[in-house]
């Protein structure tokens, strides 16, 4: 067996010396290459696939949850600036029970949880104070659970209640809210403004107030909780002018073609909240009175009765035009109704983001399109809705365009376009390259690799058939030794028991040893040889 190790390791030397230079730096690339693309992928393969133990972790429950890891020897790593852990996959859970016995994360113990923690004794005011924690830890937890914010702070203002006192304060809140570098949407400042006043009583979504992290105020209590703060205004301003300058200048490029016009739109929004309540009187014919009196008076005079008259100056009496001794007659009736009459309340609400003043400015290019400017003008007064009581503004001109800027910047883009298209061709021919270089060596090592087998085969051929012809010839030898010794060979068998068997001189020499190695590594060679002298022997 050693001697076939050896053999082995000066074939493998023989095989190093016969390389040429180039050969031996492309094995040892390779080999080096292969080692480091080894080490790398048993790296690889054996770190543990890692899950989440936790996430927006507060300092010290980090701290805390790493010192246990490290005491239980459990690989973890940190990530999101150390407020997540993360560990193999198949600990996860049995790690979140091991670390909930030990009362990990601490902190997150700041919601209802807090009110297990009470006594008999406790105050009332303690009692509050607690109730108060606990809904800002519970709203703060559920802020959290929004995409988008890392971590939330709540704080609510809540007033006590006075049965003495008809007017009561009511509750406000402040909101902290960290979102990273990733800034938080008017949606989600509405979601958030919304949720905190709908959880506590009594709380309007106008009393809450959203803050970033960065310091800069997303909602305040003027936006009613539809705004992102002092920005609301005029972001809204802008995305309702982008709004009509996008639909505009889509229909301007369908009538005078992409780059032929400019349109602008310039708005003024009323963004005040108004309230108007009116109060009217009405009566229905159809519902009866709620009261209703009748009252008649009737007189007839005649029989003789002397119709009385005025006195005169002198105190004689005038008689009245009937005549004495008339018919008189007297009748009058008074109707009274007390009808119901009900009042209508109406109270309107105006919803800020009201146009006040819109005002239009549309250029056209004279060199590319002729079009009737009046007609334009009407047709873009009817897409915005241009009220000209309002105030609303309209002007459209018509002028060459200077179109220097966009041929220098399309033939810049131009320029740019063929030189990346050059660079990732110049990428690709140098990949080929590689390639091909790649490819060239290996055929060349391929080739070499089978030139010196083929020379190694050659070689070995060669030297079985020098051993075998000094074989053949020993043996030649030793028969003329005993046909000379023995009488023609028939006293081959004492000759050779005489001592000194016919083969001594071939064995100091050591050449049987290397037939006999040869007979072992090729048996099959040796075999079809001596098949083929016998062959020869007996023809």
């Amino acid at each position: 067996m050693r001697e076939r190790f050896t053999a082995l390791g000066r074939r493998g030397v023989d095989g190093w010396k016969s390389f040429t230079p180039g050969q031996k730096a492309v094995t040892i690339f390779a080999v080096v290459a292969l080692a480091i693309g080894g080490y790398f992928f048993a790296t690889w393969a054996g770190r543990p696939t890692m899950a989440p133990l936790f996430s927006n972790l507060q300092a010290a429950d980090a701290s805390a949850i790493v010192d246990r890891l490290n005491a239980e020897g459990v690989t973890y790593s940190l990530t999101d600036g150390g407020s997540t852990i993360l560990v193999p996959n198949d600990q996860v859970y049995a790690l979140r029970i091991s670390m909930s016995g030990a009362g990990l994360p601490a902190q997150g113990e700041a919601g209802y949880a807090l009110l297990d923690n009470q006594g008999i004794m406790t105050s009332e005011f303690m009692q509050q104070v607690t109730y108060r924690r606990a809904l800002e830890g519970e709203l703060g937890k559920t802020i959290q659970s929004i995409d988008g914010v890392n971590s939330a702070t709540v704080h609510l203002a809540i007033p006590q209640k006075d049965v003495f006192t008809d007017e009561q304060q009511p509750p406000t809140a402040s909101v902290l809210v960290n979102t990273g570098n990733k800034p938080l949407s008017g949606d989600k400042v509405t979601s958030i403004v919304h949720l905190v006043s709908s959880s506590v009583e009594g709380m309007a979504p106008s009393a809450v107030t959203v803050v970033g992290a960065n310091g800069k105020v997303l909602s305040t209590g003027d936006d009613d909780g539809g705004g992102s703060g002092p920005e609301s205004t005029g972001a809204q301003t802008g995305a309702y002018e982008q709004r009509l300058n996008k639909a505009l200048q889509t229909m301007l490029d369908t009538v005078v073609g992409p780059g032929h016009s400019v349109v602008n739109v310039t708005a003024d929004l009323d963004f005040d909240n108004t309230e108007t309540k009116t109060q009217r009187y009405v009566a229905d014919p159809a519902v009866p009175p709620l009261s209703e009196s009748k009252q008649s008076e009737q007189y007839t005079g005649g029989n003789g009765v002397p119709v009385g008259g005025v006195l005169g100056p002198d105190n004689i009496q005038v008689p009245n035009g009937t005549g004495a001794g008339g018919d008189g007659q007297y009748q009058q009736t008074t109707e009274t109704r007390n009808n119901a009459v009900g009042m209508v309340t109406e109270t309107r609400k105006t919803a800020p983001g009201a146009v006040k003043k819109l005002a239009v400015a549309v250029i056209v290019d004279s060199s590319k399109a002729r079009i009737d400017e009046a007609q334009l003008q009407q047709l873009v007064s009817s897409a915005v809705g241009l009220d000209a009581t309002r105030g609303d503004q309209i002007a459209v001109s018509s002028m060459a365009f200077d179109t220097s800027a966009a041929q220098a910047e399309a033939s810049a883009a131009a320029e740019a376009a063929k030189g990346q298209q050059a660079q990732v061709q110049q990428q690709y021919i140098q990949m080929g390259s590689i390639v091909l270089a790649l490819l060239i060596l290996l055929i060349i090592a391929a080739l070499a690799q089978r030139k010196r087998r083929k020379r190694e085969r050659q070689k070995l051929t060669e030297e079985q058939n020098a051993a075998l012809e000094e074989m053949q010839a020993a043996i030649e030898a030793a028969r003329a030794k005993l046909a000379l010794e023995g009488g023609g060979g028939s006293g081959g068998a004492p000759a050779l028991e005489g001592g000194g068997a016919p083969g001594d001189e071939f064995d100091r020499d050591g050449k049987f040893r290397d037939l006999t190695t040869m007979v072992e590594k090729q048996p099959d060679e040796v075999a079809q040889l001596l098949r083929g002298w016998l062959a020869d022997r007996r023809g």
